[in-house]
């Protein structure tokens, strides 16, 4: 007898109707002999409405109070799928973040899990009953409810997955896996049979949508095999798991992520002075905006021109605070650009394989794309390019890198 943790997202669990499927789906794990946790998420478009709910009453909610209202969501779920289970004639128990006794520290909207006692869970289980668990809720040393943030429900299940030594945590979405890159771009992407936290790590920070990245860090963290599969249609999935098991026959690249979202800022001839970087992003990160790449170019004549890169949303507020640095630096000029993307290709397997960046090169140039901006690390090259070869990119990279699907297999 294996225990394994199910996560079912707002979208799998969107209707009644939806949510007797996955009642369906439970029930035969468990009749196949295996002990099952299940973290649910609030039904699809749910969380949307509690948070118009509280916008009609003010712009600025309590942030214990929307704690306590968008907490709702999930217990909406739970009961239901419970009573589901139920009438199928299976043994089942609804559990709220505060009856499981998952301890948060006390940061509303975005609290972190200190710990979990699973006592209770353990009895439950010995009985023979499926758990339906609360996700993205839990509760303060004071009793007060909690919520943890964005990818919140994923995190609880990886969390509960960790403390109850499961043997697998499975998470249940609208995509039957982790693919090579996104299928809508490029038609002949693969479906992985196995990726490594790290790959995984950086393919949802450079936009793979598919797990958020808190929980992949702490599937990481406990080695906890992650497992994405689809809620409408069987299937293997993709296991997330450590490098050493997934070594053999490891490709060099794994998946090509890409990212629409991107906008690039210039501050040209600034003092080549010590400190200059820190003058120009403080002002930036005070507004608490993140920055991701970042390249300073040293010219002939003692100046620099410092170029980094934001999320588009950000990209007038941050225009509009370089001016203000600018002026102060007594740089030349500030320019930006919003109409750009990234794109990047993730591998294990560059470790031990050199000329991955040329190759990536080589092949954009082939396409006559032109690269603004590189950044790498250990498994990955990123690259900037304008927004309109974005696709073009994907598509040259993925088939350079022999990660197409094979055409007999399709």
């Amino acid at each position: 007898m294996a225990l394994y943790v199910h996560k079912y997202g707002g979208t799998s669990v969107g209707s009644v109707e939806r949510i007797e499927h996955v009642a369906d789906k439970v029930k035969s794990a468990r009749d196949a002999g295996d002990d099952i946790v299940v973290v649910v998420s609030a039904m699809s478009g749910e969380t949307n409405r509690l948070v118009d709910l509280a916008k009609g009453i003010t712009d600025q909610p309590n942030p214990r109070e929307m704690d306590v209202l968008l907490s709702t969501g999930e217990q909406v779920t739970i009961a239901l799928l419970t009573m589901a289970l139920q009438k199928r004639g299976c043994a089942a128990r609804s559990y709220t973040g505060d009856q499981v006794r998952i301890l948060t520290d006390s940061a509303h909207t975005k609290a972190r899990i200190r710990h979990i006692d699973v006592d209770a869970m353990r009895n439950d289980l010995k009985a023979g009953r499926v758990l339906v668990v609360a996700g993205f809720q839990g509760v303060d040393e004071l009793g007060n409810t909690t919520t943890l943030g964005r990818g919140g429900s994923d995190t609880t299940a990886v969390a509960l997955a960790a403390a109850l030594k499961a043997d697998e945590c499975r998470i249940y979405t609208d995509v039957d896996g982790v693919y090579t890159t996104d299928p809508r771009v490029v038609d002949r992407a693969r479906r992985l049979d196995r990726i490594t936290f790290e790959e995984m790590l950086e393919m949802a920070s450079l936009g793979s949508k598919v797990l958020q990245i808190r929980s992949v860090e702490f599937a990481g963290k406990y080695n906890v095999p992650l497992r994405v599969l689809s809620s409408f249609e069987d299937g293997p999935g993709t296991l997330i798991s450590l490098e050493e098991e997934t070594k053999m026959e490891q490709p060099v690249i794994s998946g090509i992520a890409f990212n629409r979202d991107e906008a690039k800022l210039t501050v040209l001839g600034v003092p080549d002075i010590p400190g200059v970087a820190s003058r120009i992003l403080g002002p930036v990160s005070a507004a608490n905006i993140e920055v991701d790449m970042i390249v300073q170019n040293v010219a002939a004549d003692n100046t620099t021109d410092f170029t980094f890169t934001v999320h588009r949303n950000d990209f007038d507020r941050v225009k509009q605070i370089l001016t203000e640095v600018a002026n102060d630096l007594g740089a030349r000029e500030v320019r930006g650009d919003s109409a750009i993307g990234k794109v990047s290709i993730v591998g294990v397997g560059m470790r031990s394989h050199a000329g991955v960046a040329s190759k990536m090169f080589d092949t954009l140039a082939a396409e006559n794309i032109n690269i603004q901006m590189i950044s790498t690390s250990e498994i990955k090259v990123s690259v900037v390019i304008a927004e309109k070869y974005l696709e073009l990119a994907v598509r040259a990279l993925h088939s350079a890198f022999e990660l197409d699907e094979p055409a007999e297999s399709r």
